[in-house]
This record gives structure tokens, sequence and C-alpha cells, in this order.
């Protein structure tokens, strides 16, 4: 196994964990209470906080805080500059620590550039969320959502490509780049083997 690879203007404190061939760049800061997977890496001036759980083969790129209380599963990209907060109704004189409320990002998912992931939220697995978008609730699995706030137009395959759907309904279609097919029933799309 090949060690992690923390740049030297970077900042990883002590108590931090970081897995094999996890790559931390240029004035980056890992705080204490992290745990991050292996085969990650985290961009120029990431932030990851205490509070913050982060599975294998993560791409954070640049300028991305991590705050408390957020979760990212394996293979999730957070392109730049994209946000995540976890107060609901912050103010700079009310206390609130209390009251993070935590979000999840689960696997595969995609978070485009300064896109923003508003407290208390999932993102479901594969799931893709336009850049500048505003996501304010839940994303189902596979779901392409964009705009302010964030709306479903459709869906995405685990390949990364839009695949020929309505945003709900019924219907099957493939990949495009993979050739496997997925079901949509209603708001859900499962993946499939059988031929469309």
């Amino acid at each position: 196994m090949t060690a992690a690879w923390i740049h030297a203007s970077a900042i990883v404190d002590d108590g931090a964990q970081l897995g094999d061939a996890t790559r931390v760049w240029h004035f980056a800061h890992v705080c204490a209470g992290a745990r991050i997977g292996a085969g990650c890496s985290l961009g120029q001036g990431v932030y990851v906080g205490n509070d913050v759980v982060i599975g294998n083969n993560v791409k954070v790129q640049n300028q991305v805080s991590v705050y408390d209380a957020v979760t990212l599963e394996d293979d999730v990209f957070c392109g730049p500059s994209m946000v995540f907060t976890n107060v609901h109704n912050p103010r700079a004189a009310v206390p609130r620590k209390s009251e993070y409320r935590p979000t999840w990002v689960r696997r595969g998912a995609t978070l485009g550039a300064n896109c923003t992931i508003v407290c208390g939220t999932t993102i479901g697995e594969y799931a893709f969320v336009g850049a500048g978008a505003v996501v304010s609730r839940d994303v189902p699995a596979y779901a392409l959502v964009v705009g302010v706030p964030a709306r479903r137009i459709g869906w995405m395959s685990r390949h990364g490509e839009r695949l020929d759907l309505p945003a709900s309904g019924s219907g099957q279609a493939r990949c495009p780049a993979s050739g496997d097919t997925y079901r949509l029933d209603g708001e859900t799309l499962t993946p499939c083997s059988s031929p469309i």
C-alpha cells in the first residue's frame, strides 16, 4: 500500500485519519476528528471539519469546505467551489453548534461546480447535481437536478451519462457509454439486467 501524501503547505491535525494513497493538496486543512478513506484527493484550499466522514476514492475539488455533520460515501465527486452548510438558520450572535443537521451524499454522486447543498438533505447514490444548483431537499438515486431551487429534469447512469427517460413516469433506457439498462417506475430509477 502507498501512504497518504500531504503537500508541505497543507495542515493535517493530529488525530485525523487518512487512508492509503489519499492526496492532500496545497493549503488544505483537515481537522483532527476527520475520517478519510483510501484513494481520495483533497484539492487546493479544501477544508474538512472534525465531524466529517469521507469514503474511498472521493474527489473534493479546489476551494470546497466539508463542514461538520457531512458524510460522503465512496466515489463521490465534489466540484470546484461547491458549498455545504450545516446550520439551517445561522446567526452570528446565536450559537447553534448543537443544531447541526446531517447531510449525506451517497455512493457515486456528483456535485457540480458552485452548487450548494443545504444541510439536512440526502443526495441519492449516483445522483447528479448540476453546476450552480441549490439543493434544499432530498435528491433521489440517479436523479439529475439543476436550478435554483434544484428540480429534477431527468436521470443519469452510473457511468455519468444522461438517460433517455422523462423526469417521471415509466420506461427503460440504456446507458450510451456502458450499455447498462435502467427501469423508471414513477419517481424511482432502478438498474436492471434485462434487455430493453
